[in-house]
C-alpha cells in the first residue's frame, strides 16, 4: 500500500501556554481518533509532528497511523517563535522520508502538510530562506492556519495559498479546525492519485478562510 505522508508544524511558543495548549492536545487527540475511524485511512497515512517555540523538535518521526501514539504537547511559558528554523527541520525531513518509487515499490503520495501558528515568525531571515525551499518540495497541499488575534496572515500566504483563521485558540475552536483538518485529509487520502489539486471541504463556521 501506497504512503500518504501527513506533516503537522505546530507553534508552542509561549504564547500558547495555558488553555491553547491545552486545546490543541485535546483537538489532535480527537482528530486522531476520527482518522482512525477510517479503514482507508489505516490503511495508508503516515503522521509526523514538528513543534517550534524557542526549540525546534521533531516530537513525532512519520509513523503509521495504526501505530501512531499521540504525546503530550507542552510549551514554555514563554519565548520566540521559530518557525523558520521549524520549516528547514521540515524540508530535511521529508526529502529523508519520503519513498520514490522503485521496480518493486510504488512511491508515496505527495505529502500534505498543516502549519499551525497564533503569532509570526522570530527568526525572519531564516524565514525566508525557507519559504522557497518549502515550496520546492511539491507538497499535495499545504494548510496554514492563523490562531488567534495576534497572529499574522501575510506571512502564512508567502507560504500557501490555502490559508485560514481562527478568532480564538480555544477548545471548541481548535477542536473546529481539527475535525476540518481530518475531513481534509481523508479527501486527500481519497483523491491520491486521482486529482493534481486537493479539494478543500467546507470550512465551519470558526474556520475563516483567507483571501
Amino acid at each position: 500500500m501506497r504512503r500518504l505522508p501527513v506533516y503537522f508544524l505546530l507553534d508552542t511558543s509561549g504564547s500558547m501556554y495555558g488553555e491553547p495548549i491545552q486545546a490543541l492536545n485535546n483537538a489532535l487527540s480527537g482528530m486522531i481518533n476520527t482518522l482512525r475511524s477510517d479503514p482507508q485511512a489505516l490503511d495508508s497515512l503516515w503522521l509526523s509532528i514538528i513543534t517550534f517555540d524557542k526549540e525546534v523538535k521533531q516530537l513525532m518521526p512519520l509513523t503509521e497511523l495504526v501505530n501512531f501514539q499521540l504525546p503530550e504537547i507542552v510549551c514554555p511559558q514563554s519565548g520566540p517563535t521559530n518557525m523558520g528554523e521549524a520549516l528547514m527541520l521540515l524540508c530535511k525531513t521529508v526529502k529523508q522520508d519520503m519513498r520514490k518509487g522503485t521496480e518493486d515499490q510504488k512511491g508515496d503520495w505527495k505529502p500534505l502538510l498543516f502549519l499551525m501558528t497564533d503569532g509570526s515568525p522570530s527568526d525572519l531571515l531564516q524565514f525566508k530562506e525557507a519559504v522557497p525551499q518549502v515550496k520546492a518540495i511539491n507538497f499535495g497541499a499545504i494548510i496554514a492556519c492563523a490562531a488567534g488575534p495576534k497572529s499574522k496572515d501575510e506571512f502564512l500566504k508567502e507560504i500557501t495559498t490555502n490559508v485560514v483563521h481562527l478568532d480564538t485558540a480555544d477548545s471548541l475552536t481548535l477542536k473546529s479546525f481539527f475535525k476540518w483538518v481530518s475531513d481534509t485529509i481523508e479527501n486527500g487520502n481519497k483523491s491520491a492519485g486521482v486529482t493534481e489539486e486537493l479539494a478543500l471541504p467546507t470550512p465551519p463556521s470558526e474556520v475563516h478562510l483567507v483571501i
